[in-house]
């Protein structure tokens, strides 16, 4: 594998010097912390159904929120 020199400003190569672990290189840092999977390497990862799942219980929360807001209200009205 080839190396290629690049350039970083101080503060970024502070940055990294600061979350870089003492056993690894900054390549091996740099990696690490760009490593992540892009938004589309994560599809499929969550299936529909338990995507409705969540978006159903978040609607629920919402509501009872709301209605929980309306009571105390009331009690002012």
């Amino acid at each position: 594998m080839g190396t290629k020199t690049i350039r970083l400003d101080e503060d970024v190569y502070e940055r990294i010097k600061r979350q870089k672990r003492s056993d690894e290189t900054f390549s091996e840092a740099i990696d690490r912390l760009t490593g992540a999977p892009s938004l589309a390497e994560l599809g499929g990862i969550v299936d529909l159904e338990r995507v409705e799942k969540m978006e159903a219980a978040i609607e629920a929360a919402d509501e009872a929120d709301a209605a929980e807001v309306e009571e105390f209200l009331d009690e002012f009205r």
